[in-house]
């Protein structure tokens, strides 16, 4: 529950606290368990084929495969950490856990997107015979095991950047899956065996084009960025909007994880706090209309405490 501290002099202070739980998705445990499950049996067997049937393109995507399995543990680990309650130590939680989880997946797909062009490129100079209807059929298999684990993930894609980081490696797999199993079909009908490193390179691209907006934003979040979502023009307009409000300062937003937000602001208010219910009304504002689930307010009657805040900015 929120609760006011009753001001010192010119300030009082209006914390909204929690185990930093609330605003959670659900553990999408099964999910992680089966994704895992699966993605892992298929690396195997992807691996396999793709050896026997010296294809570049189904190796490509093994290890493609093989990251996604451990962007899944990371990712899975973080639903976890999160879930535990703060401590004296890390007084926020540890879902900030979800965003370093994110950003090691982006990373994981980077790297694998270099082994993948460096060998495709290598072997589109120097092509080598390819089994087209074993890459055509092991291909065909990914595309229904990582559609399958995609849809397992996709109800919590739009509002946690750790559960898309998932959800994208999975779907990213799928259409990779797609262009190897066309590449299998052409190569086993025309003998084009150059045609398998071009897939990679095709892979390639795709991976890193679903990989931008992911490193991207989870980047910017362990920086401690405000939120996509989150318009920080709009919520200071609101706050300003505020009755009583003169003036709004020192206004930070971060994220607490990959699905919660928090707030600080210095609300000026020459004719003081006008109690409790304002400081709850405003928290309860900047939950529905802007998604912060932590806001902590200070309240200013004069202009001396914002000359001292702006001296030390």
């Amino acid at each position: 529950m929120p609760h006011d501290h009753g001001p010192s002099g010119h300030h009082g202070h209006a914390h909204q606290h929690g185990p930093g739980h609330v605003h959670a998705p659900a553990s999408f445990g099964r999910a992680f368990a089966v994704g895992i499950a699966l993605n892992t049996g298929f690396v195997a067997v992807e691996a396999a084929y793709g050896i026997l049937s010296n294809s570049m393109a189904l190796l490509a995507d093994a290890g493609h495969n093989l990251s996604d399995v451990l962007g899944l543990v990371v990712a899975w680990a973080a639903v976890s950490l999160a879930k535990r309650q703060p401590t004296a130590r890390y007084t926020y939680g540890f879902g900030a856990s979800s965003i370093l989880a994110a950003l090691a997946n982006a990373m994981l797909l980077l790297v694998a997107v270099g082994a993948i062009a460096w060998e495709a490129a290598h072997r589109l100079f120097a092509p080598e015979p390819v089994a087209g209807l074993i890459v055509t059929v092991v291909a065909a298999i990914g595309i229904a095991v990582n559609g399958l684990t995609a849809w397992l993930f996709s109800s919590g894609a739009r509002g946690d950047l750790n559960i898309r980081g998932a959800y994208l490696h999975m779907v990213a797999d799928a259409a990779v899956s797609a262009g190897v199993v066309a590449a299998g079909l052409v190569i086993g009908r025309t003998g084009w065996t150059w045609l398998d490193p071009a897939v990679s390179l095709v892979i390639v691209a795709v991976i890193l084009w679903s990989t931008w907006g992911l490193l991207a934003g989870s980047l910017r979040l362990s920086m401690n960025g405000v939120p996509d979502a989150i318009d920080p023009s709009l919520v200071r307009r609101d706050l300003e909007a505020l009755p009583g409000v003169s003036e709004v300062h020192d206004l930070h937003i971060w994220p607490l994880s990959t699905t919660e937000t928090a707030l600080t602001a210095h609300l000026v208010m020459p004719r003081g706090c006008p109690g409790d219910g304002f400081l709850v009304a405003v928290q309860g504002e900047l939950r529905a209309h802007h998604d912060i689930q932590h806001a902590t307010l200070q309240v200013e009657t004069g202009s001396e405490a914002c000359a001292i805040a702006r001296a030390h900015a």
